[in-house]
This record gives C-alpha cells, sequence and structure tokens, in this order.
C-alpha cells in the first residue's frame, strides 16, 4: 500500500519554495565546511601542535567521508525514503561539529571532520534526489540549477565569513557556527521536508536489489556520461581551489584580504552563470548550455597553463581563473539535471554515485597540485587542463541526444519506466 506520508508531487510544489532553500542550504554545507576554515590552517597547526600537512588531512577526511556517505546513503534513501535518511545525516552532522569544535589534537579532529562529511552527504545527496522526485525535464533544470548558484554563493562567502570569525573568536569558533547553523537546519527539515519518494517507486529486496540497481544506472551510458562530465569539470574547479592559495599569495605576492576578495569574485562569476542558464532552462537546450561550457572550460584551461609555463602574470591568469569558473555555471546544474533524468525513480542511486565521485576525485586532485612545491602554478595547470579535457571527451563520446535532453520536455516517462522494470 502507498505510504501515507510520501506526498504527492503536487503538495510538494505547493511548498517548493521553502523546500528549495532548506535543500539548497543543506547541500551548501559541503563548501561551507571546506571553506570557511581555510584562513586558520596556519593557527590551527601551531594550536594542536602539527604540521601544515597534519591539517590538510581534516580537510582529506572530510571529502572522503562526503563522498562516501552519498554512495551510502543515496541507495539506502532508494529504498526507506528521502525524509529519515536526511534527518539522522544532518543530525550526525551537527554532533561531529561540536567534536570538531573541542578536538583537542589533530587525529581527533581528522576523525571528527570524516564523521562530519559522512552526516553533511545526506543533504548533498538527498537534496538533489528530491529536486528529481518532485521535477522533471525544464523544472527539475532550474531547481538544480537554484541548487547550484547556493553552492557557488557559499565560497562567495565562506572565506570572508571565515575570516571574520577566526579573527574575532578563533578557529574553534568556525565549527561552533557550522554546528549551530546545522543544528537549525536540522529542525527547519524535521518540520519541513516531507517525504517525496512513494512506497511504490522504492527499492525492495535488500543488498540484493540496491546493487541491481547500481548496475542499471551505470549501465545506462547517457547517464555515466553525464556524471562523468559533471565529476571531471569538479575536479578542475578543485585543482585551482586546491592551488589558488598559494599562487596568488605566494607568487602573485597578494595579501589573504586581496586573496579572498579574488577567491569570492572569481567565485562571483559562476554564480552568475549558473543564474543565466537557470533562466535559460526550457528554453535553451541544455546540452548546448553545456556544450559552449566544455569548450570555454578547455580554451581557459589551456591557457591558464601556457601561463604558469610562461611566468604566471598576475593580470591574464585572474582573467582567465574567472573566465574557467564561468564556464562551469553552464555545465553543473545540466549535467546533473540530465543525469538524475536518466535515473528515473533511481535518483538516490543515481545522485550518490554522481556526489561519491565528485568529492573523492577532490580529494585526490587537492595533494597533486601541489607536488611541484609552492612557487609553481604548472602542476595546476596540468590538472585543470587535464580534467577539462576528460569532461569533453566524456560528454563527446557517451552521450546522446535523447527526449529528455530537449529543452522543454519534460516526458522522462520512457526512461523510468524501464529502469523500473529492469529492476
Amino acid at each position: 500500500m502507498p505510504d501515507s506520508s510520501a506526498a504527492p508531487p503536487s503538495a510538494v510544489h505547493r511548498t517548493s519554495g521553502q523546500l528549495i532553500l532548506l535543500l539548497a542550504l543543506l547541500t551548501a554545507l559541503g563548501p561551507l565546511s571546506i571553506d570557511l576554515y581555510l584562513p586558520a590552517f596556519p593557527g590551527m597547526a601551531a594550536d594542536l601542535n602539527t604540521t601544515a600537512a597534519g591539517v590538510q588531512l581534516t580537510m582529506t577526511t572530510f571529502l572522503v567521508g562526503l563522498g562516501l556517505g552519498q554512495l551510502f546513503i543515496g541507495p539506502l534513501s532508494d529504498g526507506i525514503g528521502r525524509r529519515k535518511p536526511l534527518l539522522v545525516g544532518t543530525f550526525v552532522c551537527a554532533a561531529a561539529s561540536v567534536v570538531c569544535a573541542v578536538a583537542p589534537n589533530a587525529e581527533i579532529l581528522a576523525g571528527a571532520r570524516f564523521l562530519q562529511g559522512l552526516g553533511g552527504a545526506a543533504g548533498v545527496v538527498l537534496a538533489r534526489a528530491i529536486v528529481s522526485d518532485t521535477a522533471r525535464g525544464a523544472a527539475a533544470a532550474k531547481l538544480l540549477g537554484v541548487l547550484t548558484i547556493i553552492c557557488v554563493i557559499a565560497p562567495v562567502i565562506a572565506p570572508l565569513a571565515g575570516g571574520a570569525i577566526i579573527a574575532a573568536a578563533g578557529w574553534r569558533a568556525v565549527f561552533w557556527t557550522l554546528a549551530a547553523l546545522i543544528l537549525l537546519l536540522s529542525v527547519w527539515g524535521l518540520f519541513g521536508v516531507k517525504e517525496t519518494l512513494a512506497a511504490e517507486d522504492r527499492n525492495r529486496g535488500g543488498i540484493k536489489t540496491t546493487l541491481h540497481v547500481a548496475g542499471v544506472v551505470l549501465s545506462n551510458r547517457n547517464y555515466t556520461g553525464y556524471l562523468l562530465t559533471f565529476c571531471f569539470a569538479f575536479a578542475g574547479l578543485f585543482a585551482y581551489i586546491s592551488a589558488s592559495p598559494f599562487i596568488i599569495q605566494n607568487i602573485m605576492g597578494l595579501s589573504e584580504t586581496r586573496f579572498s576578495l579574488v577567491f569570492a569574485m572569481n567565485a562571483l562569476c559562476i554564480t552568475i552563470v549558473s543564474v543565466i542558464a537557470a533562466a535559460l532552462a526550457g528554453k535553451v537546450a541544455y546540452r548546448t548550455m553545456i556544450s559552449i561550457g566544455l569548450v570555454v572550460a578547455v580554451l581557459a584551461a589551456a591557457g591558464l597553463l601556457v601561463f604558469a609555463l610562461s611566468g604566471t602574470p598576475m593580470v591574464p591568469m585572474l582573467v582567465l581563473f574567472a573566465v574557467f569558473q564561468g564556464s562551469l555555471g553552464f555545465i553543473f546544474g545540466n549535467a546533473t539535471a540530465l543525469a538524475l533524468e536518466e535515473a528515473g525513480h533511481h535518483a538516490g542511486t543515481g545522485s550518490a554515485f554522481l556526489g561519491c565521485l565528485q568529492y573523492v576525485l577532490a580529494a585526490a586532485v587537492a595533494p597533486l597540485v601541489g607536488l611541484g612545491g609552492e612557487e609553481t602554478a604548472v602542476p595546476m595547470g596540468i590538472a585543470m587542463v587535464s580534467f577539462a579535457l576528460l569532461a569533453a571527451i566524456s560528454y563527446i563520446t557517451l552521450t546522446r541526444k535523447t527526449s529528455t535532453a530537449s529543452a522543454g520536455d519534460e516526458s522522462d516517462l520512457p526512461v523510468k519506466d524501464a529502469l523500473r522494470s529492469a529492476s
């Protein structure tokens, strides 16, 4: 029998503004938890009596937890629904943030950061799944575009806000702030989120069915193509995020304050383009926007590598940083929308693979771009070009135009019916 707690799409749409705002804020916890404490790294190393690598490990463990958590929570939600995993995950994230705030050493902090990422994964993976449950076609692309916009606004605010919090109350106050914010969102979710996955659409049969569904989703060539397009593009972005503090401050000689402003302005570029992409959803084909974004990303990354090899001139590189980030605004929301359309009723699983690969790649990229030391931008340039090309190659070779890839066409039923019958 249908689950009475499962709200039909029409009911969700009546409160979609509040729901989407909550989901967007939960999704933004990932970038906030990464960027908010970046200015505190030197002080944390001294306070915890550890090295820079020891502090960096706290970011790596968070990213691993964020990635693996999505791989577990997404398929789980396809079987038991979205609401319970979302609430449990956010409460775990809030509790782990408190442990981070009182951690006496780097080892405990790294472990708590892993749990923080594991719990925070619920908001990231289930926000996309809930959108896929309640909207299709252009509507889904617009809503996922809103999630993307909020996520890319977070890096604009985080370094500036983090610097202010740290200056006023120290680095531990960053985690107390995160704990309070996450607890507030947990309570909001408790009263503001209804179940969106109907009982008849849930997977049954435990781990065997889950593994079968995972195989069905990954065997969909279009889904895999959009998945890799998104994740490789994100890896290119994270190459910039990981290397930019050293390049902009150590090589270009800008102060911490000016670095924060440059970082914020570059993040603003992807925000603006994401807004444009959301406005164009349903009017311009999603694949057209993705293609434009990929071409610009490859050209900008190639330009950055050329300038990195020829002395790292400040103005051209700062311009190309902004252009590269702006190009991603046409890729992220649209590639996510098309991937989840292909996943159909298994959107939790589809979102899980997307999120897991996204953050596992990010965790791997962070140390790679530092292999050449703190005085060269070449590893970053090589990584950005490589990942931009991999995104373009995945898109060209794996994806094909389908009815769900056309602007304004919300008919994804053939895809979903095929997936349902396969499971």
